[in-house]
């Protein structure tokens, strides 16, 4: 089956006049046929058999994570992820390019390919045979470039995924693919919160029309309060695990929260959703934090003092795994950024979280394509806030 209808992102809940009646129906209202169909015609995907997870009772000292990995380029990385040991590796979009080639067909032939790939990959299967993983998504391994909420084909999207990655009961029994762990014991409990930004997110605002393609991303910010992030079921889930004990909180989201260094997507086309996350994760039960992301081909590490968080807040970004685009040089000049505190890493890498639970601290570092350190940074989650740079984005518009 083809349909134009996801050549660009659109929603079918327009109203149906029913016998007097108004009806709100999805695409997923009409194709619910169609795909018990498929599934009984082909065999979905599945990611080779990984460990399972940590004991709840494991205490985690470190924590690697990586985005933006092409199926069908060198997969090298996971053999350098695998040489620093890691307790957890999380997998946080752009897990496969499922998007390239895309004829627009409701199947998702290309997305499914992509992870039949990966279901073939030694070097994924040796490390899913080391390391424990979490996975999330990206707008590359959802559907579509930039791709949000308005997404025609999003539910079998997240089937291929959930199939894929063999999600939990947990993950399956709702919408979106958001989830939650916490480990170890009373006073070392790390709690991993993986988010998920595309399946509810709302479309972006584009910048108009002009002859030369904006250098550093096309949209604008939103002050729209209708535009979501995450949708309102997975707020109130982010509310309540939010609430819950922990010592040190990993926040996951695919895309950069600190920033307001460039147009690309990001937290801050909606900064009054940005503005709710920190609120939220300012009254958080007690513990430290930090946040991690990618999808930008290049990485480094971030600190802000936001009012409305009431505290210094910390992100490590990493990407790409295998598909570097740029010079570490040339972007670092292209996008300077007084939030970031190191050099903008575009060579392949992936990111490192090492705690020491008895010193209260985090290093966050990036590791490069041989496991070299890149850039690292060591923040102390039990020490009163440092000299990093505080940009206050109070404003509606996020502006300082």
């Amino acid at each position: 089956m083809r349909s134009l209808l996801a050549a660009i992102p659109l929603a079918l809940a327009a109203p149906l006049a029913a016998q007097g009646a108004t009806v709100d129906a999805a695409p997923s209202d009409f194709l619910e046929g169609y795909y018990a169909k498929l599934r009984q015609d082909i065999t979905l995907p599945a990611a080779p058999v990984g460990v399972p997870l940590p004991s709840t009772a494991a205490t985690l000292t470190r924590i690697a994570f990586g985005s933006c990995n092409h199926q069908s380029r060198s997969q090298h990385m996971w053999a350098q992820i695998a040489a620093t040991d890691p307790d957890l590796f999380l997998f946080i979009g752009d897990n496969n390019y499922g998007d390239q080639g895309w004829a627009g067909d409701a199947a998702l032939t290309t997305l499914r390919e992509a992870y039949a790939v990966q279901a073939e990959t030694p070097e994924l299967a040796a490390f899913r045979g080391q390391v424990p993983m979490m996975v999330t998504w990206d707008d590359h391994d959802y559907g579509f470039n930039d791709g949000g909420g308005s997404f025609a084909f999003k539910t079998w999207s997240e089937t291929l995924f959930e199939t894929f990655w063999d999600s939990t009961a947990e993950v399956k029994s709702r919408p979106g693919i958001y989830e939650s762990r916490i480990f170890g014991p009373s006073d070392r409990r790390t709690q991993i919160i993986m988010l998920d930004t595309r399946f509810f997110r709302s479309e972006l605002e584009r910048m108009e029309y002009q002859d030369e393609r904006p250098p550093l991303g096309p949209y604008v910010q939103s002050d729209d309060p209708s535009k979501t992030m995450l949708g309102e079921a997975q707020w109130a889930w982010l509310e309540q695990e939010l609430a819950k004990p922990a010592d040190l909180r990993i926040i996951v989201s695919s895309i950069q929260v600190l920033t307001d260094a460039h147009d690309y997507e990001s937290w801050e086309a909606l900064p009054l959703e940005r503005r709710k996350l920190y609120e939220m994760v300012g009254q958080r039960e007690d513990s430290g934090v930090v946040f991690l992301s990618g999808d930008r081909h290049a990485g480094g590490i971030y600190a802000d003092t936001p009012l409305s968080a009431g505290e210094q807040l910390w992100e490590l970004t990493s990407s790409s795994l295998n598909y570097s685009f740029s010079s570490t040089e040339a972007n670092t000049a292209r996008e300077p950024d007084p939030r970031r505190l190191t050099d903008f890493i575009s060579e392949e890498n992936f990111g490192l979280v090492e705690i020491d639970w008895d010193a209260e601290t985090v290093t966050l570092s990036l590791r490069g394509s041989e496991g070299e350190v890149r850039v690292s940074e060591t923040m102390n989650w039990g020490a009163p806030v440092s000299d990093a740079p505080m940009i206050m984005e109070e404003s509606g518009s996020g502006a300082g």
